[in-house]
């Protein structure tokens, strides 16, 4: 997951921790199709009743987050380009405001409301990883190629084969058309097989490929096709999919997610696994520690940074940003599972993997 999506859900998590004993916390969500006058008027509504009514039929902590929202929505002439959201109250007595304005995805439906919470699915969808995989479903008849991204699944192609059915007949003829219909077959698979290679490894290379189809043909074409192995090396899993299609596509994304969530788990694991040993031997250079990896960022000799998800949301974009700039990797560590939280609490949530050693 990228920085700016950690940063995302950690404001996100912030605001669902926000509880009030009356329904004066505000939400306020706009889809990019809709106008700033459409966004204000139920605001602007609101507000002047509220002004002119009672503690009692209006209260003051709702009258405040209008007034708030209010004043947020001023700031826009537009509605930005995948919309916007504002959320204000006060669920213990201090004003809590949050404004998403640059948003990694469109936000799909519009919400109005007072509540005690505030209501976050507007922004749930677009705070998805934003990994991509490869859709691949290989089927005798055809074959189907797309993407998985934070925004769902799009199509890329899909096309016929030529490889006839089974033959009913007997003797050498039936030898003979056997032996054409593997070749054409392997042909078929091969063409697939360039195919993902052009789609996934050149201009937009994914992360991850999910490779749907029935078991045999699945089966048949991890064997014999000539699959770079750049691809075989990023298959996150093989899945029972029937048609070769965007259907086929659609159904492969949604039994391969799961997948896809427990292959970045795993990278983070592993990243950890390499830390930990390099922490434990002499002989590698590693920083730990806020002070010491900032040393290594100002020495550019940060080569893999590993950040916990338990830090703030500018802490992990701020780190991040520096090792990107100097052609380090980033990897942000969950903390809910043991090592995780051992590297939140033990290491402040901050290492690094050195090109060199810092004195």
């Amino acid at each position: 997951m990228s920085m700016a999506n950690y940063e995302l859900h950690d404001r996100l998590d912030r605001l669902s921790s926000a509880e009030a004993d009356r329904d004066v916390l505000v939400t306020l969500a706009v889809p990019p199709e809709d106008s700033i006058g459409q966004a204000r008027q139920p605001v602007e509504t609101d507000y002047a009743e509220a002004s002119q009514l009672d503690e009692q039929s209006f209260p003051k902590p709702l009258t405040d987050a209008l007034e708030t929202v209010r004043s947020e929505l001023n700031d826009y002439e537009e509605i930005p380009e995948n919309g916007l959201a504002i959320y204000a109250g006060a669920p213990d007595g201090d004003l809590v405001t949050a404004v998403f304005d640059d948003l990694p995805m469109a936000i799909d439906e519009s919400i109005y409301e007072h509540g005690n919470e505030f209501d976050l699915s507007p922004l749930e969808d677009v705070a998805e990883p934003d990994s991509t995989s490869g859709l691949l479903v290989v089927e005798r008849g055809g074959a189907a190629l797309g993407r998985l991204d934070e925004t769902g699944v799009k199509p890329i192609d899909t096309f016929d084969s030529d490889v006839p059915g089974k033959s009913s007949a007997g003797g050498q003829s039936a030898e003979r058309f056997e032996r054409d219909r593997e070749r054409q077959k392997r042909e078929f698979f091969d063409e697939v097989a360039e195919r993902a290679a052009l789609e996934f490894l050149e201009s937009d290379p994914v992360d991850g490929v999910l490779l749907g189809g029935t078991t045999g043909t699945v089966e048949d074409f991890r064997e014999e096709a000539d699959l770079d192995h750049r691809l075989e090396d990023r298959l996150v899993g093989e899945f029972a999919v029937e048609y070769a299609s965007e259907q086929g596509l659609r159904q492969l994304a949604e039994k391969g997610r799961s997948a896809v969530d427990e292959r970045d788990r795993r990278d983070a694991r592993e990243a950890l696994e390499d830390f930990f040993e390099a922490v434990r031997d002499d002989d590698r250079a590693v920083a730990y520690g806020t002070d010491e990896v900032d040393d290594a960022l100002e020495y550019d000799a940060v080569d893999t940074l590993l950040l916990s998800a338990a830090l703030e949301g500018q802490q992990l974009r701020t780190f991040g940003d520096r090792a990107t700039e100097q052609g380090g990797d980033t990897v942000v560590v969950p903390d809910d599972f043991p090592d995780g939280n051992r590297f939140a609490e033990a290491f402040d949530g901050v290492g690094a993997l050195l090109r060199f050693a810092i004195d």
